[in-house]
C-alpha cells in the first residue's frame, strides 16, 4: 500500500478541480481525508480508490 499523503492543492492538482471544492468535499465527508490541526491530508490511495468507484459507477 502507498501510503503516500497529499495536501489540499495535491488533491485538487490530481483531480482537476478548484482548491475550493476539494475544501468543500473534505468539509462534508464526500472525500476521505483526516484533518491533523488546521490542515487537511489525504491518503493517495484512497483518491485513488475514490476515483475508481466514480468512474465504475457512471
Amino acid at each position: 500500500m502507498n501510503s503516500e499523503v497529499l495536501t489540499v492543492q495535491e488533491v485538487a492538482n490530481y483531480l482537476r478541480v478548484d482548491i475550493r471544492t476539494v475544501y468543500r468535499l473534505a468539509k462534508n465527508g464526500d472525500i476521505p481525508c483526516k484533518k491533523i490541526g488546521r490542515q487537511w491530508r489525504f491518503n493517495r490511495d484512497d483518491i485513488r480508490e475514490l476515483v475508481s468507484r466514480s468512474l465504475r459507477n457512471k
